[in-house]
């Protein structure tokens, strides 16, 4: 049976169009780019996300986060998911369908009304000054301890949510690695808990911000060191 045409606005929406572009103009297995994808929908600022919604149809379209063999602008189209020009085919998944406010608020109380990617409280002002945090609930795949995927639902700034991507979390790989820690070490994690927070030393702050620095600054805390001792 023959694909609709993904030129015509009546085939679909931007995500079925996209769909369709990928099927005929990319080919499984090929990869694209922003630009081919921007250029051949100039019309819709948004086929970026439209590509993305395709994966909770179970397309696969990987990105250079899944494949290191891609370039940051490179995208390649893996596999194909549900035929979601066929009428009935693109119903979003439960799991996209929209948030009360009570669920919203019982989610960010659950978390302490706190970014659980950068700890950011609501309101807060970031380190740079530019602006203040705004908090959102986000849907978060994770993999529970027998290995099947869910979707849950976690407190996310907005900050956090445009830079990260689509995150996963292996609950069971977790789960492992806790058991496998020292009992000191499972008490000072149960601490951490608790308190829902870690303060960080000194000394901790001054390696993170050594981390960050350039090759002659770092030569720079190498010599004050080393003359210190």
């Amino acid at each position: 049976m023959a694909l609709p045409a993904w030129q015509d606005r009546h085939s679909g929406g931007g995500m079925v169009r996209a769909a369709l572009w990928l099927e005929t103009e990319v080919g499984l297995g090929n990869t694209f780019t922003k630009a081919q994808l921007r250029a051949a929908f100039p019309d819709d600022a948004q086929i970026d996300r439209r590509v993305r919604d395709l994966r909770d149809f179970d397309w696969r379209i990987d990105t250079s986060r899944d494949d290191p063999a891609l370039r940051p602008e490179e995208q390649r189209y893996v596999s194909r998911g549900a035929e979601v020009w066929i009428s009935g085919q693109a119903r979003p998944p439960k799991h996209k369908s929209g948030l009360t406010a009570t669920q919203r608020i019982k989610v960010m109380q659950a978390d302490n009304f706190l970014c659980r990617t950068c700890g950011i409280g609501a309101g807060e002002p970031y380190g740079d000054g530019i602006e203040l945090s705004k908090l959102n609930v986000a849907r978060r795949k994770v993999r529970v301890a027998d290995g099947a995927p869910e979707i849950q639902l976690v407190t996310e700034c907005g900050r956090c949510g445009v830079a990260g991507g689509e995150r996963e979390a292996n609950l069971g790989d977790l789960l492992r690695k806790v058991k496998a820690l020292a009992p000191l070490e499972q008490k000072v994690l149960a601490g951490w808990i608790k308190s829902d927070r870690r303060a960080t030393s000194e000394l901790e702050r001054l390696w993170g911000i050594y981390r960050t620095l350039p090759e002659e600054s770092r030569e720079a805390i190498v010599q004050c060191v080393i003359q210190e001792r």
